[in-house]
């Protein structure tokens, strides 16, 4: 007679299981590309079948978002967590640099910080991941401006300024990895400096006239 294994022994090795998983498979789309590695070789490379890994999994696209997930479930929380007085786009830009404080620390639970950033190079690198990158960010858009409606408490539905807003947010930090990822450094380090850079220019760049002030001033004369 076998004693039953105790359920948070079995939570620890199913959550080891799909953290190995996550990190082999980082591992090899950024290393031999996201199209050339397969699902079975994933769940070969961890010594599970095909059948574990779609336990976890839905797809390779799927594992290739779980910790960008991750994060984006950080931002929320870390969004929630702004003073009521911070204006829309101030607490959208605090909030990033307060989860970003923390994101070591939660990345490295699962993967290395270095194949993370690779990870979303990758991302930005392999059409197919760049087309999906865009449709999860609808949602997540979707979702942040609701999130801003309910701080401002408006309709969302009714009131345009919270969709506006997190639009506008969204196309600079899209705009940020990008160049990030077509840069030569990989740290977070660089992202975050690249980042702080265009948000300060967010304001000034929604000006009424840019030919009044000095170019890249974020004030006027």
């Amino acid at each position: 007679m076998t004693t039953a294994e105790p359920t948070g022994l079995r939570a620890r090795k199913k959550q080891r299981t799909r953290d190995a998983l996550v990190r082999v498979a980082l591992e090899l789309f950024t290393t031999q590309g996201y199209e050339r590695t397969t699902v079975d070789e994933i769940a070969d490379t961890v010594e599970v079948s095909q059948r574990t890994f779609f336990r976890y999994f839905a797809s390779k696209e799927e594992v290739a978002f779980a910790v960008q997930e991750i994060l984006e479930a950080h931002y929320a929380v870390a969004l929630r967590a702004r003073p009521a007085e911070e204006g829309p786009l101030e607490a959208l830009r605090n909030a990033v640099f307060a989860a970003w404080d923390a994101i070591g620390e939660a990345v490295e639970e699962i993967v290395p910080l270095d194949l993370y950033m690779r990870s979303f190079q990758m991302i930005e690198s392999t059409p197919a991941l760049l087309a999906a990158y865009l449709r999860r960010s609808t949602v997540t858009e979707e979702a942040l401006a609701a999130l801003i409606a309910e701080r401002e408490g408006l309709d969302v539905n009714t009131d345009p300024r919270p969709r506006v807003a997190v639009a506008a947010f969204s196309g600079v930090m899209r705009a940020t990895g990008r160049l990030w990822g077509q840069g030569a450094d990989p740290s977070i380090e660089a992202i975050r400096s690249l980042t702080e850079t265009f948000l300060d220019h967010l304001g000034p760049a929604l000006a009424q006239n840019w030919r009044d002030g000095e170019q890249g001033s974020p004030h006027g004369p």
